[in-house]
């Protein structure tokens, strides 16, 4: 903030919003500077709360004149401390959370237009009140917001099926660094009249524009679902069941979840009421069969997959959800992973994506060199087998020191991006950079890339005042 002890000029973004919704007291802004995980702790001289699209864009002209930095927020569940913002920067949280609404809904069309505080579920609740279905699906479903979602190109576990966010967009409302609206709410299917804007803004994490509204692409809900838990011996054989779903179900192959032995015992035992479908095993895989016919057809591809596999070796043992509530509890077992490692002391995070065939070569690799590299550590891998994306985890030592373990961040980073880049895989996958990988980035990205990041920087936001710090470090 340009001015940080001038109580004028808060006063001036205060009354851009309203009483209620300036938020100065500790009390009032302490749940917007804790990122969940608690790595990211923040200060702020203020939380705005704009009702609109028009105080977004009048909070966005006062911080251009002021030169005044703004950090978006939308759910707070980033994993990349993006929405965090840097005590002592005096950087202003502007929270989306009020930009609530459905704006318009065309079942013909499958499409809807909703502002960009609306919770994920609920934009899921209002699809499926039209009769179709929104495939966006994350662990933070009930607390995420679409404009979070899209500013941050989530993914999650329908990818394989869908796309991530970005496949998903067909067009958005965002608020330029100087507070002009541009309106690219369009809702078509096609359009090649010059350059794809809104791909400039998804992904971008706030640093370009402040997404106000997005219109999604909505799809028909499968008539037919089938979900099917496996125990594997190894992520080859995993593999090997991978390639004979995608054979048999095709497009109906709408999730397909690798789970390591260990991230299961952690689920099973901070999870409450967590029961194993299987035997035990050194691995697991969860897998989603969709039907535009019926859940009979889902079951019969899911059967004949699953007995095929067992009869090549694939898979040890495998059972298929009998109900919709043992399809939730089966899928209660993967969203819970990221949850449950808290309880086992600190976890090193990674991100990482590689080509889906060298996923088992470089889970025995990198599973190799952290256990050399930091004798005790528990890796604790898992993640979307389907687009190659795999959350690959370290939890300290049984008994260890969790500050001592989670100073050697670094360390355990340069390690396991060393083996994802042999396979020219990327160090985030789906969560972003954010604060978290700024550094890593300026290290893995070629100059040119970096360079042409850094001009669409300063051409949208050349006073630096948007997320400053975030994705790409500007002087």
């Amino acid at each position: 903030m340009k001015s940080p002890s001038s109580s004028a000029l808060v006063s001036r973004f205060s009354a851009l919003v309203g009483p209620g919704h300036a938020l100065v007291e500790a009390a009032d802004t302490a749940r917007y500077l804790v990122e969940w995980r608690d790595l990211f702790r923040g200060e702020t001289p203020l939380v705005l709360r704009p009702a609109d699209t028009s105080e977004v864009a009048a909070i966005l002209r006062l911080a251009h004149e002021t030169k005044t930095a703004i950090i978006p927020q939308g759910g707070n569940t980033g994993l990349v401390g993006g929405q965090i913002p840097v005590p002592g920067r005096q950087e202003i949280v502007v929270s989306l959370e009020r930009l609530d609404k459905v704006r318009s809904v065309d079942p013909l069309g499958n499409s809807i237009v909703v502002e960009a505080g609306m919770p994920l579920a609920a934009v899921h609740a209002a699809a499926a009140e039209a009769g179709r279905f929104f495939p966006l699906t994350l662990a933070s479903l009930g607390s995420c917001q679409i404009g979070g979602n899209v500013a941050t190109n989530a993914g999650g576990t329908a990818v394989l099926a869908y796309g991530n966010a970005r496949n998903l967009v067909l067009g958005l409302e965002v608020v330029l660094a100087d507070g002009r609206v541009w309106n690219g709410l369009r809702r078509l299917g096609k359009d090649n009249a010059g350059y794809d804007l809104k791909q400039l803004f998804i992904g971008s994490e706030g640093t370009l524009g402040v997404i106000t509204a997005v219109a999604l692409k909505l799809h028909h809900r499968p008539r037919g679902r089938a979900v099917a838990f496996a125990s594997v011996a190894s992520p080859k054989a995993a593999l090997g069941l991978f390639c004979r779903a995608q054979r048999s179900a095709g497009f109906g192959l709408t999730g397909f979840e690798l789970m390591s032995g260990l991230a299961m015992d952690f689920a099973l035992r901070h999870l409450p009421g967590a029961r194993l479908p299987t035997t035990a095993a050194p691995w697991y895989v969860l897998i989603e069969v969709s039907s535009s016919l019926s859940d009979g057809e889902a079951d019969a591809v899911a059967l004949d997959v699953l007995a095929g596999a067992t009869a090549a070796g694939e898979a040890i043992e495998a059972a298929v959800a009998q109900s919709l509530s043992q399809a939730e509890d089966f899928w209660r077992l993967r969203h819970g992973m990221s949850e449950v490692q808290k309880y086992e002391g600190g976890s090193i995070k990674h991100d990482v994506s590689v080509p889906i065939g060298d996923l088992p070569a470089f889970l025995d690799e990198a599973m190799a060199a952290v256990e050399g590299a930091f004798p005790g550590c528990r890796p604790v891998p898992f993640g979307h087998m389907g687009d190659g994306n795999i959350h690959f985890n370290v939890s300290q030592p049984e008994g260890g020191d969790r500050q001592a373990f989670l100073s050697r961040w670094n360390e355990m980073n340069a390690v396991v991006h060393g083996v994802v880049r042999k396979y020219d895989g990327s160090v985030a996958a789906e969560h972003g950079i954010g604060r978290l990988k700024v550094d890593l980035l300026a290290e893995v990205k070629p100059p040119l890339d970096l360079e042409m990041m850094a001009r669409l920087k300063d051409a949208l936001d050349p006073l630096g005042i948007l997320n400053p710090g975030r994705v790409i470090r500007r002087p």
